[in-house]
This record gives C-alpha cells, structure tokens and sequence, in this order.
C-alpha cells in the first residue's frame, strides 16, 4: 500500500490530496481564487502566486488533519514542477521540497500534463496503456497516445490557442465573466448552434494539428455586428469548436492501430456536449469512453498524488528546478504557429 501527498499550485488552484494504491483519495482540500481573479477577467499571475504562498501551508496541515495523518505517514510527496505560472509553480514545489527534507520522504516531481494525462486511471481502474487521451484545458490543447507512465507521443497539438482559452476569450467578448468555460456552456443550452455561421478552422485538414484564434475572432466579429443572441453566439461557438475536435480526434484514431480506449482530459473535459460528442465518436470506433469524474478534470491535487503514486519508487532530487514549460513528449516535431505551447 503506497501513501502520497499531492500538491497543485500551476495556476490558480491552490490544491492538497492524499492518495493511496487503491485509488482511493483519502483527503483533498482546493482553494479557489476565482474572486480574486474575476475583477480581471482573467488569472493574473503576480496574484495567483502570492494567494499560493498565503495559502499552502495551512492548506496541507488541514488535508493531513481530515485524514487523521502525519507527514510521517507518507511515502512521498509529490508536487506539480511545471508547466505552468512560473510563481505558482515555485511556491508549490518549494514547499514540497521542504517537506520532503524535514520527514526524509522522497520528493516526486509531476508534469502537470502527466497529472491530468493520467488521472482517468485514478477513477478507472480498468484503464491500461495505450489510450488515445485528448487533452483539452485553458492552457494546452493535444492528442497524445499514452503508451505508458512517462511514455507520451504527441500526435496533435493548438498551433495557436488552446481549446479552454478560447472559451474564456469568447465568455469575456460576451461579457460572462470568470471562469469563462461553464458560463459559454451554461449559455449555450439556451441557444441555437446553427443560428450563426461560424469557421471550422482546419476542418479535414491533412494537417493533424487544432486551430482556435480565428473561430474566436469570429465570434468577436459577429458580437460587433449587433444581429445575434449572446446565447446563439455560444452555441455556435461550441459547436464550431466540438466540430474541431471531432474531426482532429478522428483523424488521430485513424494515423495509430487501434488503442484501448479514447480518454479526454483537462479542464474542457469537464464540458458535458464535448463529452457527449467525444463519447458518440468512440462508439463510432468501437472503442470505450473514459473521462474522469468533474472534479478530476480541473486543477486538482489528487490527480498530482496519483501521478506520485504511478511513479512511486522513483525520486527527484531537491534541486529540481522549477519549469514553465514542460512537454510531455520533447521528441515531438515543432509546428507553426504557437507550437511552444506544445
């Protein structure tokens, strides 16, 4: 039986979970910093990082009293060392690493990618490598094969924006505020997806890779216009951008022999028509459909301690350094555009 600690600090959530080899998360504690943010319209990162430094502490001890626990009970802790908002990403592995010295435990640094690359298997026991996982979140928008923990090939990737930010550019340009994904889903229920013509950048494409900037201009050009609904406005741009991922994603299934399960990941998993969508299409593959439960797709801790516990055996020395950038599969050929986002 493996014990981890987990800690999350890459963006705006600042996140403690244990995790055990059975899956189970013993305790977890998130402290959100939407209010903090909301006024900007966006996570403003000198912020997030102080909010990061306030809270941890405290955060960890009280995840350790809920479990009843002590550091001493831990095998290891294992923290986020990137990608993300530099400041944030400090503060938490600094604190793991200070933990991991005081109680002699190992120190297991997690590519946050790999957290949520992952953390299906955390809710889904019957998930074996390899699995064609899209990962969709405000940052990073990929199709990576998972052919085993560490073992990542990148098929696709956003040569621009990824998929969750252009959700939140599209919440802000209809004035829905933050966090601007569950606003454009939420409003998109009331609308109608065909009532505005947008782009389907790429749309059967030869080019294996995603495009969000110009759906997102679009919408931003029919707003302008003044002749639509901000609901019609949000359904078509989700439907536009579910349209995209369907077709990148099979055209991904169709470049590989056929993996064990289609898997989505990330923040935008957490979107009920991209899952409806995504799962309509493993069908059409013969395929399962794995998707882990809501509170696993946005920033968490237990997806971080589950990677430890994928990982466990292994451990990082103290100096590790802190990465803004981190990809999971470095070998991956560059593309145009934004490919550094890859």
């Amino acid at each position: 039986m493996g014990l981890v600690l987990g800690i999350e600090s890459s963006c705006d959530e600042t996140a403690a979970a244990l995790v055990d080899s059975d899956r189970r998360i013993i305790a977890q504690r998130i402290a959100s910093q939407d209010e903090a943010h909301r006024p900007y319209g966006g996570v403003v990162p000198e912020i997030a990082a102080r909010a990061h430094a306030e809270r941890l502490a405290p955060l960890i001890a009280a995840t350790l009293a809920d479990a009843g626990m002590t550091l001493d009970q831990v095998d290891a802790v294992a923290a986020t060392a990137g990608p993300g908002l530099i400041g944030g990403v400090m503060v938490g592995l600094v604190t793991a690493k200070a933990l991991a010295m005081a109680a002699d435990k190992p120190l297991i640094a997690i590519n946050h990618l790999e957290g949520h690359a992952l953390s299906p298997r955390l809710a889904d026991a019957s998930l074996h490598f390899p699995y064609l996982l899209l990962l969709v979140s405000g940052g990073h928008c990929q199709i990576l094969l998972v052919q085993g923990v560490g073992r990542y090939q990148r098929l696709a990737t956003t040569i621009d924006d990824a998929l969750g930010e252009a959700f939140d550019k599209t919440a802000k340009i209809l004035g829905l505020g933050y966090p601007g994904g569950p606003a454009v889903e939420r409003l998109a229920l009331l609308g109608n997806p065909k009532a505005v013509k947008l782009p389907r950048p790429l749309l059967g494409s030869a080019e294996p890779h995603f495009s969000f900037a110009g759906l997102k201009s679009a919408v931003l050009r029919a707003k302008e216009t003044g002749l639509h609904q901000d609901a019609d406005l949000a359904a078509a741009f989700q439907q536009a951008a579910l349209d995209c991922v369907l077709d990148r994603t099979a055209k991904a299934l169709g470049s590989i022999d056929k993996p064990t399960a289609l898997v989505v990941a990330g923040g935008v998993a957490a979107n009920q028509t991209i899952r409806a969508g995504l799962e309509a299409l493993a069908a059409q593959h013969g395929l399962p459909f794995v998707a882990p439960p809501l509170a696993l797709c946005t920033d968490n801790a237990a997806m971080i301690a589950w990677a430890g516990i994928e990982r466990l055996g292994q451990s990082d020395p103290l100096d590790f350094v802190a990465r803004p950038r981190w990809p999971l599969d470095p070998d991956a050929e560059p593309v145009r555009g934004a490919g550094i986002k890859a």
